[in-house]
């Protein structure tokens, strides 16, 4: 969620993400934008985290499998899909707490267009920590033509409007 602050005269700073008191059971959040996966997301994410299976790079190999083409890395779907959640559910976090049953439900390939949605399943205040509370929501990843491949569920500890860092 994008807002702006007046910080004087004339004067405003850009704001993104949600405080704790912002989010309802039962929300949902389309984050946009959605993003496209390139080769070049697929090979380095690949090589960075020292996977080396080589049904992300190599195309000879990947042509012989079930696929006939390299699949992108799950883990970088994951963590876009994360990314792309982030200005409306953790902008104002002040840690993730944990990911919880992470399902990967279909394939995905270098030229899929992807988005996430994010739905908030419960909130709690946080008994050791008056300023802030916990927030779970379940996110899921979509390819354009609407096949869902990924889902999961996320809880972080969010601050409440007047202790964030930017309060």
């Amino acid at each position: 969620m994008q807002s702006y602050d007046q910080t004087g005269p004339q004067r405003y700073r850009e704001s993104f993400g949600r405080y704790y008191d912002e989010f309802n059971v039962g929300d949902v959040y389309e984050h946009r934008p959605g993003r496209t996966i390139t080769e070049s997301d697929n090979t380095w994410f690949t090589l960075i985290t020292m996977n080396t299976h080589p049904l992300h790079f190599d195309k000879e190999y990947a042509a012989k499998s079930e696929f006939k083409r390299p699949l992108v890395n799950s883990c970088l779907t994951l963590s876009m899909v994360v990314g792309m959640s982030v200005s409306d559910i953790s902008q104002k976090a002040v840690g993730n707490l944990g990911w919880n049953d992470i399902k990967l439900t279909a394939p995905v390939f270098v030229g899929d267009t992807i988005y996430a949605e994010s739905e908030v399943l419960a909130k709690r205040e946080s008994t050791s920590r008056p300023g802030q509370g916990l927030v779970t929501v379940r996110t899921i990843g979509k390819k354009a033509d609407g096949t869902q491949f990924i889902s999961f569920e996320r809880t972080a500890l969010i601050a409440k409007r007047g202790y964030g860092i930017e309060d």
